[in-house]
């Protein structure tokens, strides 16, 4: 007899890391539970999500793939599911754009990454930014969630 597929009834977080290096420079930023804790801040379902950290190759190859973009971008966000009760996404982070960024941007990069990881996790839920009203309230979304974790606003002038 076959068992019935349930859904999940948790968040489960898978987070990898494409090399040792990137590995241990992300722990620099932030520990594994931060990370766990900015993400179940940001998500409102079960499932599975996956947050794979990257370097510039591997970012660029797949911002290519996707997006016909031909250069590293900061975060990707592939969804796959996404229903009224359960989510399955991945997220791809970018370190080396991620630090480039925050230095850019005088902010820690623990704070940039606080932000993209956010960002990431709630465009996995559907939001997007595509217009002005769709950027507002995901703007508002990230401000809020940001605030809660004991982060400055990230679009407040510098």
């Amino acid at each position: 007899m076959a068992s019935k597929k349930t859904s999940p009834t948790k968040l489960e977080i898978d987070i990898q890391f494409a090399s040792a290096t990137i590995e241990e420079k992300v722990l620099a930023i932030a520990s594994l539970a931060a990370i766990k804790k900015w993400v179940k801040a940001a998500v409102q379902f079960n499932g599975l999500i996956t947050l794979r950290f990257v370097n510039a190759a591997e970012g660029k190859k797949l911002n290519f793939a996707f997006r016909k973009k031909d250069y590293a971008t900061n975060v990707l966000t592939f969804p796959y599911e996404l229903t009224t009760k359960t989510l399955v996404a991945d997220v791809i982070f970018c370190l080396p754009v991620i630090q480039k960024e925050a230095s850019e941007q005088n902010k820690s990069v623990k704070a940039h990454l606080a932000h993209l990881i956010i960002h990431g996790c709630l465009h996995a839920q559907g939001l997007d930014h595509e217009n002005d009203q769709e950027a507002k309230k995901m703007e508002g979304k990230e401000i809020a969630l940001l605030k809660s974790l004991g982060f400055a606003n990230p679009y407040a002038p510098i």
